[in-house]
């Protein structure tokens, strides 16, 4: 059971508990849940956030939302290495939530085309999607994995199955959107592959 913490909202230095979902002053959420939540915000703001969370954490180190959280941020601020550890603990306490998994899966490649990662952040980025897409599959899960299979094996004349073109078929299948797309390539610092458009 996730136990409820006191901290400071980043915005405006209210007091604040992780069971609010805003801050009743200036209306920002308490704990970010998704990487919508931080779209909006700059870089120093999410600075603050990631700030409050390890605050909050030294209270409860396994927090598994506010690890999600900081994981966020982390993400958002590329600090790759950091997200993957916050991820980490957040799956360890949490296991069913898909989208932990699935946004720990885009930070194992660190801001980089899935061509020039390494094998092993290859099969742990691809070990986390199947994660996410057993609890919920979602068309963005299916089509990030399509993205790993064309630029990492494809390009690399590896045979694998499924291969990208079954995995967009999928993906559109489970109502992939643009936005979605567009999101998690921003999120992957990379150019979306002209091969993968729908």
């Amino acid at each position: 059971m996730t136990k409820i913490l006191e901290l400071e909202c980043p915005g405006c230095g209210r007091p604040l508990s992780t069971d609010m979902k805003e801050c009743p002053a200036c209306h920002r959420p308490v704990v970010i849940s998704s990487l919508n939540n931080v779209d909006a915000l700059s870089m120093l703001e999410i600075n603050k956030y990631a700030s409050a969370y390890q605050k909050a954490l030294a209270t409860d180190p396994a927090n598994n939302k506010i690890n999600g959280a900081l994981a966020m941020c982390f993400l958002k601020l590329k600090l790759y290495d950091k997200a993957i550890a916050a991820f980490d603990k957040a799956i360890v306490d949490n296991f069913d939530n898909s989208e932990t998994y699935f946004w720990a899966a885009v930070a194992m490649l660190k801001g980089r085309k899935a061509f020039v990662c390494q094998r092993s952040e290859i099969d742990k980025a691809e070990e986390f999607i199947n994660a996410a897409i057993m609890i919920e599959p979602k068309g963005i899960y299916y089509y990030y994995w399509a993205y790993l299979r064309y630029d990492y094996y494809n390009r690399k004349f590896l045979r694998v199955q499924p291969d990208y073109k079954t995995l967009v078929a999928e993906a559109c299948q489970n109502n992939v959107s643009n936005g979605d797309i567009n999101q998690l390539f921003t999120v992957l610092g990379v150019e979306q592959p002209e091969a993968i458009r729908l």
